[in-house]
């Protein structure tokens, strides 16, 4: 049984272990990661666990605040409904998909003393900012609109201005500011490529303050393991 599928789940902590067979990637190996969607149900065990596990270091280290980057990266991936697991090249081009799959990207264990970073390319970006297009939630709202400003710091995004609207939130009608963006054609080609002429994006404009763009950044770095 793939670690998956098993029936006490656990958010993987880039375990270095193929997803399918169990077995552990070994370095200059090529794998792919994916994102996965979790159930209502697997997010809020998921919260719970990291809860708890917060409040026990919390108990530990009197009571500051605090935890590792990679513990605060799978807090707020949680948040968003979503997990990361590894999966091996045999694996994968064997057919093996994780069930849920939203998103994934082909990267190589790292030597050991080698500095872990990740490639994730432009079109992995491009593609979790459409995924999310229909997000309500907060965290999800405040993460697609950083993919954004990302992606127009690539060049890869054109921004045409913006619309105000009255949106619904928490019940209550507010004036909400809706971003006007035009993708490349081509992310290949990156910022030297055409504009496509035929799609427009919009993105919500949550109103972030420098400090959560740069937190909520950091937590996407940490994620993804790149540098943005």
């Amino acid at each position: 049984m793939s670690q998956f599928n098993t029936p006490s789940y656990e958010i993987p902590r880039t375990s270095g272990v193929c997803a399918s067979s169990g077995r552990e990637l070994v370095p200059g190996e090529s794998y792919f990661a994916a994102l996965v969607e979790l159930t209502e149900e697997q997010t809020a065990s998921a919260a719970e666990e990291l809860k708890a596990e917060g409040g026990k270091a919390g108990g530990k280290s009197g009571g500051k605040s605090g935890g590792s980057a990679k513990d605060k990266a799978v807090a707020a991936l949680t948040a968003l409904g979503m997990c990361r697991i590894d999966i091996s090249s045999d694996a994968w081009e064997g057919g093996f998909r994780p069930e849920g799959l939203f998103g994934y990207w082909k990267s190589t264990v790292p030597e050991p003393n080698q500095k872990k970073k990740m490639f994730v390319d432009d079109a992995m970006l491009m593609n979790l900012l459409e995924r999310l297009a229909d997000a309500t939630e907060p965290d999800r709202l405040a993460f697609r609109y950083v993919l954004a400003l990302i992606l127009m710091r690539k060049k890869l995004l054109r921004y045409d201005g913006n619309e105000t609207r009255i949106g619904e939130v928490d019940g209550e009608q507010v004036e909400q500011t809706w971003w006007k963006l035009t993708p490349k054609l081509d992310l290949a080609k990156g910022m030297l490529g055409k504009w496509h002429p035929d799609v427009r994006l919009e993105v919500l404009d949550p109103k972030l303050d420098e400090t959560r763009v740069e937190q909520v950044m950091q937590q996407l770095g940490e994620i993804l393991q790149a540098e943005f």
